[in-house]
């Protein structure tokens, strides 16, 4: 990914808040997010990426991106530490509202 920005998207009563990446044109958000997003847990996000993975519906190496994020360590006062997240783009995110179900659809 080169130039992104991060964009903020919060409900009316501020029940739901989504943290999203904006870059090349497209939107980028984690399993988490999109859970939040779609209103369901994140093992069904989890599930439907790998049947979308798995049917060849979608190319992981083509919708996916992996981010390292710096954040403060937990135990250790004043220390940082970094972790790789996976993100997925508008295409991947498509996807999972057609086939979510009833929850998902009603989002989208």
């Amino acid at each position: 990914m080169n130039h992104s920005e991060i964009i903020l998207y919060r409900t009316e009563d501020g029940a739901v808040k989504i943290d999203t990446i904006l870059q090349d044109e497209t939107i980028w958000l984690t399993q988490s997010t999109m859970a939040d997003l779609f209103d369901v847990k994140i093992p069904a996000i989890s599930k439907h990426l790998k049947n979308i993975f798995e049917s060849g519906e979608l190319d992981e190496k083509v919708v996916v991106s992996i981010l390292e994020h710096t954040t403060q360590h937990g135990s250790i006062e004043g220390k940082t530490q970094s972790k790789e997240k996976k993100y997925y783009n508008l295409d991947a995110i498509i996807a999972i509202g057609y086939r979510g179900g009833a929850n998902i659809n009603t989002v989208i």
